[in-house]
């Protein structure tokens, strides 16, 4: 009698138990579900990248801040400037006379190969 409600209670438990584990697995792919997981993904996915950006940036300010100083290109910061921009860079002339096209090409396909 013992090993019958034994085996009884323990079928029904399992039963239950895998019942709510489905249950909960099945409310986990409905759509509504599915999105907010995958907006949760997305933002997560942001940060990480806004995070390694800033690193890169500061990477980079460190990076040419030590070029500069092994450079000799940093200037205090107090200190006139002594050098004065340069003058505007003015164009080459264009040669006035018009580039008539060449005529002599062939277009035989064959020729291209």
């Amino acid at each position: 009698m013992f090993r019958r409600t034994f085996w009884f209670t323990a079928g029904a438990a399992a039963g239950v138990w895998a019942t709510t584990k489905v249950n909960r697995k099945l409310k986990q792919l409905t759509p509504e579900s599915l999105a907010a997981q995958a907006a949760n993904k997305a933002i997560e996915t942001g940060h990480r990248l806004k995070d390694f950006a800033l690193d890169v940036r500061a990477g980079m300010v460190q990076r040419e801040a030590e070029l500069g100083e092994a450079l000799g290109l940093e200037a205090p910061v107090d200190a006139p400037a002594e050098r004065e921009l340069p003058g505007p860079r003015r164009r080459a002339v264009l040669d006035a006379t018009p580039k008539t096209p060449d005529t002599t090409y062939s277009y035989n396909r064959n020729e291209d190969h």
